[in-house]
């Protein structure tokens, strides 16, 4: 894997494609820095090699133009983080881009305007990715949460660096610690799936299933289980049409001496509210009327006993509604036992929005092994597919 520590940066301009598509608030403030933040070690890497930086990114989901969607809202914000001013393109293609490319001097930064300003960016345009790649010397990819879709700046740019393309060290190290769960594991791997559906986890769950020991199913998806073994789940969320999948999985996994686990017994309410009335029931036997939100006392304490037995552990999606500070003990005692497992030299890596925004709000990011930044792109890889991104730089 051709990372940028194999090259020195000196008098290069590094063209790089980060994931600045960070989360701003009415008045264009930054409410969470965490992506510009993982991008920091590449960028001072060329900075200190005695390179100049390139940075382009796409930001929301505009349709054509959009102010609110500028990257220029957040130009002081990497200035700060990495302790450089930026200089801000107002365009990402173009005469006047390309001017400012040319003239950047070694230890500068210049940022490009919104990829997707320009539709050509998603629709993996040859044309479009051609002119982006004009503005530098040497192609880095940094942006795992892109790496998954074929489009001009993380995909067809790279043909015009066929010497000339590294990952950045964000997406190398998502590389390794996903490859340290799906080939490198030390056994016994425990996999945690959660989340509201069992449909969004099928191909995860078929796919990682020759590779683990463990899978303990939480969240709503659970219920999809529950009710398929004879269970009673009330008004739980269910996914009906999805019962002969649970029960394939379930058959699958005794095939391949996969133990699955499924909550014993759960938090049920009476209402999705945090004003709900609760009671502790168990997990196949909720009354009429009631869901299950969390995990309850018993499956809190079952799970806690296989995560601390494990030495390779993976969290995709929550075992409750978290949001909610009613129902998200489950998830806190969950991630507890994984940041107590970590601490015992277990290697956990937590990926899926859900989960990460749990290990963020619960202060469980720094203790874990890694925290992936890519929700999609890393199910992705989880499902077994190669991403175009990361095959680009590959080829």
């Amino acid at each position: 894997m051709k990372t940028i520590n194999d090259i020195n940066f000196e008098n290069k301009k590094a063209l790089i494609r980060v994931d600045f598509n960070v989360p701003l608030n009415d008045e264009f403030q930054v409410t969470d820095t965490t992506r510009i933040e993982a991008a920091k070690p590449t960028i001072l890497k060329i900075l200190e090699d005695g390179g100049s930086v390139i940075l382009m990114s796409h930001l929301g989901r505009p349709n054509g133009v959009e102010d609110r969607f500028s990257l220029n809202h957040i130009v002081k914000v990497i200035s700060d983080i990495i302790g450089v001013q930026v200089k801000f393109a107002h365009d990402c293609i173009g005469d006047d881009t390309e001017n400012l490319a040319d003239k950047l001097e070694n230890g500068e930064i210049l940022l490009l305007e919104n990829l997707r300003f320009h539709p050509e960016e998603k629709a993996g345009d040859k044309n479009f990715a051609e002119k982006l790649s004009k503005l530098g010397d040497i192609y880095i990819n940094d942006a795992f949460g892109t790496a998954h879709r074929a489009h001009a700046s993380t995909t067809i740019i790279a043909q015009f660096f066929p010497e000339n393309k590294y990952f950045g060290l964000l997406l190398a190290k998502e590389i390794e610690s996903l490859n340290a769960v799906l080939s490198d594991s030390k056994k016994p791997v425990t996999a945690i799936i959660g989340g509201a559906k069992v449909s969004s986890k099928i191909d995860v769950i078929k796919n990682i299933i020759d590779k683990v020991d463990n899978i303990i199913i939480g969240g709503g998806m659970a219920y999809t289980f529950i009710k398929v073994k004879g269970g009673k789940i009330g008004d739980s969320i269910c996914e009906d049409d999805k019962l002969d999948v649970a029960q394939d999985i379930l058959n699958l996994a005794k095939q391949k001496k996969v133990r699955i686990h499924l909550p014993i017994d759960v938090i049920a309410a009476d209402a999705f509210s945090e004003k709900a009335n609760t009671q502790i029931c168990p997990a196949n036997d909720i009354p009429d009327g009631w869901q299950g939100l969390d995990a309850g006392p018993k499956t809190n304490v079952g799970f806690s006993f296989v995560i601390a037995e494990s030495k390779t552990i993976l969290w995709n999606g929550p075992i409750g509604v978290f949001e909610m500070e009613k129902f998200a003990k489950g998830t806190i005692e969950l991630g507890n036992a994984i940041v107590d497992a970590t601490a015992d030299g277990a290697f956990s890596l937590v990926g899926g929005g859900d989960s990460v925004a749990a290990v963020k709000q619960f202060g469980f990011a720094d203790k874990v092994s890694y925290v992936s930044t890519g929700g999609g792109a890393m199910l992705e890889m989880l499902e077994g597919k190669t991403l175009p991104g990361i095959e680009a730089i590959m080829k």
